[in-house]
């Protein structure tokens, strides 16, 4: 357990505005990982290793992409005793985002809406930071693994969109345990487009042919997860079911999986509330059920050995069980994480391990 309860941090960090407390939060984490104020947020981490997508994650709980945009506090998110995480989104050119205020908090909800628009430093700084890390130094037997999220820029045209995820996809390949690529943001004008038939075939294509590229030059296989919308009805969700079956039946280079599922737009359970109808994407508890769903038809289209990642709504060790019910392979937090803390990590890997003991 960390020396620091979170019960004494929250109400200050939630006097805040909700970016500011965001930025301050991660300031503070950057600068006292790796030196003794770590002992103040560490926690052991629970032992519960999953074969997945190739790869031996150390417990079947990670962060999910968002929080660390830039890559700046992965040694922090280490200590905190995540089986995995994953930073980002990246683009390749930094940019600014969407106009502040631009992050809210439902507290009656247990949510959050953000049109954050892929904020960061870009590509080069990005990595700069990911080799800064020393995670995979420390002498455990399994180290952490490190997902690295890419996007496309805002202003580059929908069309041109591929482009984007290439060079992204290029930069990332020697130093990711597994790539996202996510496709599902509603706060990227047109980006969601990516998940329809021949949008995402194409786009599918292209990562395939580079991805075989890196594979040789780099003497070995990164899988690639696809994230997508909670938004989307079944006849959509099948469609990206069998594009992705297609596609891993003919690419033999690495594993391809799916995390579900971001942020929604939906409002109905938050239309009341203060900040409900705020334009963005909305996470948290109102979004469990939904991502739920998309796992169950997912689980259902794709077989039990397709690896797929559940996010969206875990708040307690119970949900965390429920995601892996309805069919995940392993889960994520980052709502979560605000609401309740460092603590929920090993409440939810605990949970977890209790399924199969």
């Amino acid at each position: 357990m960390s020396l620091l309860p979170y019960s004494w941090a929250r109400p200050f960090l939630f006097s805040m505005d909700a970016e500011v407390a965001h930025e301050h939060t991660l300031a503070i984490l950057a600068k006292s990982q790796n030196t003794p104020l770590q002992c103040f947020y560490a926690q052991k981490r629970i032992e519960d290793p999953i074969q997945l997508a190739g790869l031996t994650f150390p417990n079947r709980v990670g962060l999910a992409a968002g929080l660390d945009k830039n890559a700046q506090c992965i040694d922090a998110f280490s200590a905190f005793g995540f089986g995995f995480v994953e930073v980002g989104t990246v683009t390749p050119k930094g940019q600014p985002g969407n106009p502040k205020p631009r992050m809210f908090r439902l507290l009656e909800a247990d949510a959050l809406i953000n049109r954050l628009g892929f904020n960061n430093e870009g590509l080069d700084a990005f990595l700069h930071n990911v080799q800064k890390a020393k995670f995979r130094q420390q002498s455990q037997a399994r180290p952490m693994l490190l997902g690295l999220n890419i996007g496309k820029n805002a202003s580059t045209p929908i069309e041109n969109a591929a482009d984007d995820y290439l060079i992204c996809l290029e930069g990332v390949y020697p130093h990711a345990d597994y790539i996202t690529v996510n496709i599902s943001s509603p706060n990227t004008q047109n980006l969601r487009e990516l998940q329809s038939d021949e949008a995402l075939d194409a786009l599918i294509s292209q990562l395939t042919a580079k991805r075989t590229e890196l594979a040789q030059r780099h003497h070995k296989q990164v899988p690639v997860f696809i994230k997508i919308a909670p938004d989307l009805d079944e006849a959509q969700i099948s469609v990206i079911a069998n594009t992705l079956k297609k596609h891993c039946a003919t690419d033999a280079t690495a594993s391809w999986g799916l995390i579900a599922t971001n942020t929604t737009l939906a409002r109905e359970a938050v239309s009341a509330l203060p900040h409900g109808n705020e334009t963005g994407g909305l996470s948290g508890r109102p979004v469990f059920e939904k991502s739920n769903a998309v796992i169950r038809q997912l689980r259902q289209a794709m077989g039990p050995s397709f690896p797929i990642i559940g996010v969206g709504g875990v708040l307690s060790g119970e949900d965390a069980i429920a995601k892996i019910k309805a069919g995940a392979d392993v889960v994520q937090i980052y709502t979560g994480l605000i609401y309740k803390g460092p603590a929920l990590v090993t409440e939810a890997s605990k949970a977890i391990k209790s399924l199969n003991s």
